[in-house]
């Protein structure tokens, strides 16, 4: 790990804005339509693209990238990704942050905050540090971190006067706090997401404002899904109301699949991305997969993995807005990596690969459009950019065949991304310091199920055993 946060050193060392990079004979997919402009000049300089076409004119001493034969695309964002803590031992924070911008991935909203991430992010925009453009929620509310409407209330606008991005919401809130939260937000203007609590429910969530639903939580839930084909004329009626509330989704359908157990444990064992993981993390995931099998039924699992997909896709095809996600660091979900295992599922929702690469780029720019400028190859826009040895267009596959990466104007070769992953050493504890201090669920309870702390301590009504709509077996995240 020291021989990795070395390296991560080095190449911060570099200035930020290394004069001016021009990517020559590129064809580039600027994201604002489907067309791919053959052999174009890209220039980016101080951290902005500065102009692109045929003849885009650029220094003499300017740093050249051969683009022949390769494609260019904006970076791809994680919508529901995990930082953890800025002082994690051994290197965690590095490893994550590392692990994201290797996989192509320029942006990361983090979705629970810790202490130190807000000085992180300004690292990150200093350029300090080798990290994601990070937009973060503060810490959840919760059934344990909420505890009554004035609570809430405080909790919004002290996350608020400290500068966080957005709230994020958990399980165990009470209708009242929540409505309270939802109300304060507005007053004070900042946004949240995330889960939809129980007591609250989907439909009441987006009238109150909710913007993403993360995890599609709520959604299969409201349709019954766990019992068998959804409803269709109850879908419809929701996805009407989720597109007239202007509401965004992120999916993380990868991980609940995992989650679900509908993929064998070998299967997920095999995952190569694992190398950047030690064996007792590994072993801890295994347990609790099989931990799962035994406290969700097999017919129920299958049900909701399947109307998931059919949700999905009819949210895209009634035109509420996706956002690629997958909710990093989690079991079997390595940053990065586990974005390319998420596009996959994207494309058997019904998504174009067009569509996909759109969730992760210009519309997380759209959903960002109020504090920054980007997910397009356009000049002015952050130079956020990811080359590749092959058209995403034609197989969405292809994202993964990652040349270099561009982060603020910032570039990585190949060579210096596959010199970084060299230097994470399995053997050492990388991933699983930081899922233990992003607070992910390890422990079990009693009935075998992940405990994640987020119900309600207090004991009185039914309301403290109300967590989520998510089915109780399933980390909230």
């Amino acid at each position: 790990m020291r021989r990795l946060l070395a390296l991560l050193l080095a190449l911060a060392a570099m200035p930020l804005f290394a004069g001016t990079v021009v990517f020559r004979n590129v064809n580039v997919i600027a994201m604002a339509s489907p067309k791919v402009a053959e052999n174009q000049t890209v220039v980016v300089t101080d951290g902005k693209i500065a102009a692109v076409g045929k003849s885009a004119k650029f220094p003499k001493d300017a740093t050249i990238v051969d683009g022949r034969g390769k494609y260019l695309i904006p970076g791809l964002a994680e919508m529901h990704g995990h930082v953890p803590p800025a002082n994690a031992p051994n290197g965690a924070t590095e490893d994550t942050l590392f692990l994201y911008v290797a996989s192509g991935i320029t942006t990361v909203r983090g979705m629970l905050g810790h202490p130190g991430q807000l000085e992180l992010r300004e690292k990150s925009k200093r350029g300090e540090i080798i990290a994601p453009n990070l937009y973060l929620a503060g810490p959840s509310f919760n059934g344990q971190s909420v505890n009554s409407v004035e609570e809430a209330v405080a909790k919004v606008r002290a996350q608020k006067k400290e500068g966080w991005d957005l709230l994020k919401v958990h399980p165990g809130l009470t209708r009242d706090e929540y409505d309270a939260m939802a109300r304060t937000a507005r007053e004070e203007g900042i946004r949240f997401g995330g889960h939809v609590p129980a007591e609250v429910g989907l439909v009441h969530a987006i009238e109150m404002g909710q913007e993403t639903f993360d995890h599609i939580d709520g959604y299969v839930e409201a349709l019954k899904g766990d019992q068998g084909p959804v409803d269709e004329k109850a879908l419809a009626a929701l996805v009407k109301k989720s597109k007239d509330a202007g509401v965004w989704i992120v999916p993380t359908s990868a991980l609940w699949e995992v989650l679900m157990g509908t993929i064998p444990l070998e299967t997920l064992k095999s995952y190569d991305e694992l190398r950047y993981v030690t064996p007792a993390t590994v072993e801890n995931w295994s347990k609790a997969y099989n931990d799962r099998l035994t406290q969700i039924p097999r017919t129920a699992a299958t049900n909701i993995v399947k109307n998931r997909t059919r949700v999905l896709r009819a949210l895209h095809e009634g035109g509420v807005r996706i956002l690629m996600g997958t909710d990093a660091p989690q079991q079997f979900s390595v940053p990065g990596f586990s974005l390319h295992r998420e596009l996959l599922r994207m494309r058997e929702a019904g998504m174009s690969p067009y569509d996909i690469l759109g969730s992760g780029t210009v519309t997380v720019g759209d959903y960002f459009a109020k504090q920054d400028a980007f997910g397009t190859i356009e000049p002015g826009k952050r130079a956020d950019l990811v080359l590749l040895e092959a058209n995403p267009l034609t197989d969405i596959a292809n994202v993964a065949k990652i040349n270099g990466v561009m982060v603020g104007g910032r570039w990585l070769s190949r060579g210096a991304l596959d010199a970084g992953l060299n230097k994470i050493d399995r053997e050492e504890l990388t991933l699983s310091e930081a899922l233990l201090h992003s607070g992910s669920c390890r422990n079990s309870t009693s009935r075998g199920a992940p405990r994640c702390g987020f119900g309600r301590s207090r004991a009185s009504s039914s309301r403290s055993s109300a967590r989520s709509t998510t089915p109780s077996t399933i980390p909230p995240r």
